[in-house]
């Protein structure tokens, strides 16, 4: 009893903290950083980003003024897949010590560095600074709402455009920055947090008197004259030979925003009423289908096993039909019984995943500012989740009367990763080829391997070991020797059919909220709202387990044992309609033009999509399997 309060008030404590969305955690190792006036703080220049191509950059690829020594931050495992790479820059600011028009350096463009930065700005990157892990935001008015501000991450290279009267098409550089920091001062200490990190960009082209020289003062940028910058109307073109001079000005604002509530502005969605109504909408329909195939089960058993029960006479059982007639045949292994046992497993190891990785997003550990914690914790987690997936492919082959669980537990441990790795491996090397940041260096590659070989292999084995050590499950009737003629099956029970016709509701279930994961994804934007998050990974749960369950009972009843598989594709078939909707969303959405970017979008959706597969389509069989062994054990079988 004591027990069960405990997981009452977990569970409690658990719903509790993912509608607060976990505000009150901090990351460990991210502690706030007082500053005194004067202090200097360090802006550091991370990737090269662009949407229309989706292949990062390092910031320095381009003739970017340099400091002295560059140093690479340390980056952690999922920063280096994601393809961050942090160097330190030569922009160097001092707390609240404003600053205008600081000459960083000159350039003279050569014939590749001029093409270079055409080559970006066609392309339209942006570049991404970061100022005390907050990333650098250029704030937008919108113009259908007064006083909103949208942020969009990192400023572009530059832009095109035509000089007045002109038809020929021109590359501008956004050559002056004007930095906006943002800081809440605390009145006891006079100490200050910075909670707020801005640019506006221009394309200024610099004059200055006399020839260039370290002590030369600009006439178009003057901090002795308080001339400033403040629009782009003489811009800087970029060609070879020409000349560039890179400035910033750095302003310091007081703001009332604390330091525990800086990502809050980072985080918020501009489509955040459009969100809630939809997550809304979706699970209300979602919870009634739920409710209705729930009651309709339930009255359609309840009425079965009373009749099968009460059957009395040998005529009375001789004219039986339904799913009773194939309980000599409904627990028989099915074709191909391994591969079965593999995928299950797999898909236990990647329930097991996402199941602690969304306790851990709900408690506030995987904030954006912990950059690449995400990808990092779900690495760690799969490979240790391997211990649940041999385990579970271990029982499943002893339930199948197998006997070489060695063979079964290798499958399990290489079938998956191994298909994903290949894909991944050509993946990558096409990035390499594209001389992308992106592309995961030989010794992450090596790491990558060494946690799969080194940890997940030998807990698939462990797992295995205790699963196929432990009795086998019984089955609630016994297998006849000889299997029973299945009859012609009407066209709306055809496999094809209702596998596809199966797959709709789980995908209907997630697909609003697939929206905005491709969207963070592929446009770059920061996704933090595991709330919403894990409501739509349990209506999944729910949907996979209760479409499955309701196709396998008219399949039995239409007197079709062969169920296994029926039940693992019925749910797993949703990942079909996420793959086309992928499809949908790159068409509509993205403006990629290259082939290698289109390659990549659709390489790594299909990573996803047989990833959902395997996910969905273990739930399915699980709800099935239950479902079978309860309906079976609650009849009288002669």
């Amino acid at each position: 009893m004591a027990g069960h309060r405990f997981d009452v008030a977990w569970t409690f404590s658990l719903v509790a903290l993912f509608f607060l969305r976990a505000h009150c955690f901090y990351l460990p190792g991210v502690a706030p950083e007082d500053f005194k006036k004067g202090d200097p703080l360090l802006v550091k220049v991370n990737k090269l980003t662009s949407t229309k191509t989706q292949l990062p950059y390092s910031y320095y690829s381009l003739p970017f003024c340099q400091p002295e020594h560059i140093v690479d931050s340390a980056e952690n495992l999922g920063e280096v897949l994601r393809g961050d790479r942090i160097e330190n820059s030569p922009y160097v600011f001092k707390m609240r010590e404003p600053q205008m028009c600081n000459i960083v350096c000159r350039k003279i463009l050569d014939k590749k560095a001029a093409k270079a930065f055409k080559e970006k700005i066609n392309d339209e990157y942006r570049v991404n600074m970061i100022l005390d892990n907050l990333p650098l935001v250029v704030p937008i008015r919108r113009p259908d709402q007064e006083n909103a501000v949208v942020y969009q991450y990192g400023y572009h290279v530059g832009l095109r455009g035509q000089y007045a009267g002109s038809k020929e098409e021109k590359h501008f550089i956004h050559n002056h920055l004007t930095f906006t920091v943002k800081y809440h001062k605390d009145p006891l200490s006079g100490s200050a947090r910075i909670v707020g990190f801005e640019v506006k960009p221009f394309s200024v082209k610099h004059e200055y008197e006399g020839e260039w020289n370290e002590k030369t003062r600009l006439t178009t940028c003057d901090p002795h004259a308080k001339r400033a910058v403040t629009s782009s109307e003489s811009p800087q073109e970029v060609e070879e030979k020409k000349e560039i001079i890179f400035t910033y000005d750095v302003e310091f604002q007081e703001s009332d925003i604390k330091w525990a509530s800086r990502w809050d502005t980072y985080l918020l969605m501009a489509d955040d009423q459009i969100h809630w109504f939809s997550i809304v909408n979706s699970l209300m329909i979602v919870l009634f289908l739920s409710g209705m195939v729930a009651m309709i089960m339930l009255r359609t058993l309840y009425r079965d096993i009373s009749k099968y029960n009460q059957l009395e006479t040998q005529e009375e059982a001789q004219e039986e039909t339904g799913w009773k007639l194939v309980h000599g045949d409904v627990f028989r292994p099915p074709a191909n019984s391994d591969l079965l046992c593999v995928y299950v497993g797999t898909g236990v190891q990647f329930f097991g995943m996402i199941l602690v990785m969304m306790i851990f997003a709900l408690l506030g550990f995987l904030s954006p500012s912990n950059r690449g914690g995400l990808m990092t914790a779900m690495l760690l987690l799969w490979v240790f989740m391997g211990l649940f997936a041999g385990y579970s492919s271990a029982r499943l082959y002893k339930l199948f009367k197998g006997t070489e669980w060695k063979k079964i537990t290798l499958k399990t441990a290489f079938m998956f990763p191994a298909t994903v790795f290949a894909i991944f491996f050509v993946l990558n090397a096409l990035i390499w080829g594209q001389k992308s940041s992106g592309a995961v260096p030989f010794g992450t590659m090596f790491a990558l391997v060494l946690l799969w070989f080194g940890i997940s292999v030998p807990l698939v084995f462990v797992g295995s070991y205790f699963g196929f050590k432990k009795p086998a499950t019984e089955d609630p009737v016994k297998t006849n020797k000889i299997p029973r003629q299945i009859p012609e099956q009407a066209w709306y029970m055809n496999p094809a059919f209702s596998i596809l016709i199966g797959g709709i509701l789980p995908f209907g279930a997630v697909f609003i909220e697939l929206f905005f994961i491709l969207t963070s994804i592929w446009l770059h934007q920061f996704y933090y709202i595991f709330g919403f998050l894990f409501i739509v990974f349990v209506i999944l749960i729910i949907t996979c387990a209760e479409i499955t369950v309701v196709l396998c009972y008219f399949q039995l009843c239409s007197e079709d044992y062969l169920w296994w598989w029926r039940s693992y594709l019925t749910s797993g078939s949703s990942a079909f309609y996420l793959f086309l909707y992928a499809a949908f969303y790159f068409f509509t959405k993205l403006e990629i033009t290259k082939a290698v970017s289109g390659v990549l979008y659709f390489g790594y959706m299909l990573i996803i999509s047989y990833s959902f597969f395997v996910l969905t389509g273990t739930i399915g069989f699980y709800a099935c399997f239950w479902f079978t062994r309860l309906i079976y054990s609650s009849v009288k079988i002669d």
